[in-house]
């Protein structure tokens, strides 16, 4: 069962959709600013695509929730920088969203109140202010406690929504980058009732416009540091000291200071360390216990996460190296050949055919049938083992079912006429070694878990079977249509028929194997 399930786990994790929704943080005005009437504007920070969002007084949250199946129930609310004037929206807000997503993280953005800036130069006037920190400590005072009170507003409607959010409420945390790194403080420094993060990442933060209000939670809440020593604004040494702070109060704490990276690098490329810096969070969150999944696979809860992790970077190796994986059936070839013994039948395909003979492995023996699937594969991969692994087996049927990974994109954009053109190759090899071809219909599927972002699932289905059948009514080939058997009211496949919707159970592949012997037999007599 290990053996089967590995390489779907790496197909699985290939892509990953970016669902998101934004909310209003308050239902209506938010408390504290009803007499702020001016218009939030957005530019773009020159030289970048970089969005930088100013006079923002109608605070939201954009949500980015993990798949499912990733989910680790972890969430993190983040909080862009910006000297608590300007935000700065894409690098220290939604590309940190989409990396943390992509860790299985519930991620949160949000967009704070900030000062007002009563030009539309926004980084000329707020240059104009940082000239005086004093000065602009003065101004920011009153704006601090209300972008605090944001922050706690976005940590109660988190918590408040853990089911909505598939997360755990003892298990949020929160990221800010420089005024917003000040905010992350501020927030767990504040009293407030199931406001306050779980854990907490000051990323190159401002430290004294909150010190008035510090107070180190006694409660457990590790935190983690990273900033540059070149800090053009000179935040360094007291950033130094807060890690020397929450270290002395006996709380876990990790800093990095890197050589280089200036401020508000976020998640800047400039070829230097600090370019990685948010996967040594990831390391950090892992050590502390944040990125287990929620809701592993059966097959994933026979492995430690260490071998899970060894099973992953193995398979990313071998996919470098052997991208139609021709060593997965080398060695059971080999021994079909030593024995002298063909297959009667070969099954070639993705994970359907894959997990078919670990689900009823007697259907395989008694018949002298080869299961030749590969889960997570696409047509192309299939096509390059087809020779190893059907031809030189000398079965007298072959049966393809291939294609629904194609859809799903595992290994690039989907182009119906290539897949069928590949089916078509396989198609013309068989002919010409003598075996003959069994066309089964791709299997009904309403979406893909692994990959939601695909639209329209079903309709491509329908769509690309139609191609198929045209070809086994050319080629004068026996079709065999589990799409029309199988489907649901939906065109997918029922809970019955596949707990995922897209993997058959046992009771699904029953009535699959009389379908096929019933294809087989109709092909054996012509």
């Amino acid at each position: 069962m290990k053996k089967a399930f590995i390489t779907f786990f790496i197909g699985s994790i290939c892509q990953m959709a970016i669902a998101q929704q934004t909310i209003n943080l308050y239902p209506g005005t938010a408390p504290g600013s009803e007499k702020w009437n001016w218009k939030e504007a957005e530019v773009k920070t020159p030289g970048s695509e970089n969005r930088i969002a100013y006079n923002v007084s109608k605070p939201t949250l954009s949500i980015y929730l993990p798949e499912h199946n990733r989910a680790t129930g972890t969430a993190v609310l983040i909080a862009p920088g910006g000297a608590f004037h300007i935000l700065s929206m894409d690098s220290e807000g939604t590309q940190v969203a989409e990396y943390l997503q992509s860790k299985g993280v519930a991620a949160f953005v949000l967009k704070y109140r900030v000062g007002h800036l009563m030009s539309d130069n926004p980084f000329q006037e707020l240059g104009g202010l940082m000239q005086d920190f004093k000065k602009l400590d003065s101004v920011n005072a009153s704006v601090i406690p209300l972008a605090i009170a944001d922050a706690q507003a976005a940590m109660k409607h988190i918590r408040e929504n853990a089911d909505k959010y598939d997360i755990d409420p003892s298990k949020v945390g929160m990221i800010g980058f420089s005024a917003g790194g000040t905010l992350t403080l501020g927030t767990v420094y504040a009293d407030g009732a199931g406001s306050r993060p779980d854990f907490v990442a000051p990323i190159y933060p401002y430290t004294p416009a909150v010190d008035y209000l510090k107070k180190i939670p006694a409660e457990r809440t590790p935190i983690f540091i990273a900033l540059a020593s070149d800090d053009q604004l000179g935040f360094a040494p007291a950033d130094a000291q807060l890690y020397l702070d929450w270290q002395a109060a006996k709380q876990p704490a990790e800093l990095h200071i890197y050589e280089k990276g200036g401020h508000g690098f976020g998640m800047n490329k400039q070829k230097i360390p600090t370019d990685t810096w948010y996967e040594r969070f990831g390391d950090w969150m892992k050590m502390q216990g944040y990125l287990k999944k929620r809701h592993p696979n059966n097959w994933e809860k026979q492995y430690t996460e260490e071998e899970l992790e060894a099973l992953q970077k193995k398979n990313a190796e071998r996919a470098r190296r052997d991208f139609a994986n021709l060593a997965r059936y080398a060695e059971a070839n080999a021994k079909i050949h030593k024995s002298g013994k063909r297959p009667k039948v070969v099954f070639t395909g993705d994970s359907i055919t894959d997990g078919w003979i670990n689900a009823d492995p007697e259907y395989w023996e008694k018949n002298n049938y080869a299961d030749r699937g590969i889960s997570g594969q696409t047509s192309p991969q299939t096509l390059l083992r087809f020779q190893p692994d059907v031809v030189d087996l000398q079965p007298e049927v072959v049966v393809i079912n291939i294609g629904i990974n194609d859809i799903a994109e595992n290994t690039g954009d989907y182009i119906e006429s290539y897949t069928l053109g590949n089916y078509k190759s396989m198609i013309a090899t068989a002919k010409a070694s003598g075996i003959k071809v069994v066309l089964a219909s791709v299997m009904p599927a309403y979406e893909f878990p692994w990959n939601k972002a695909i639209k329209d699932v079903p309709a491509k289905v329908i769509s690309l079977n139609v191609g198929i059948k045209k070809l086994a009514e050319e080629n004068g080939l026996v079709y065999l249509d589990y799409f029309n058997a199988l489907k649901d009211e939906r065109n997918g496949l029922s809970k019955e028929m596949a707990g995922d919707g897209v993997h058959p159970t046992l009771a699904c592949y029953k009535i699959m194997e009389k379908m096929a012997d019933e294809a087989i037999i109709k092909t054996l007599a012509k």
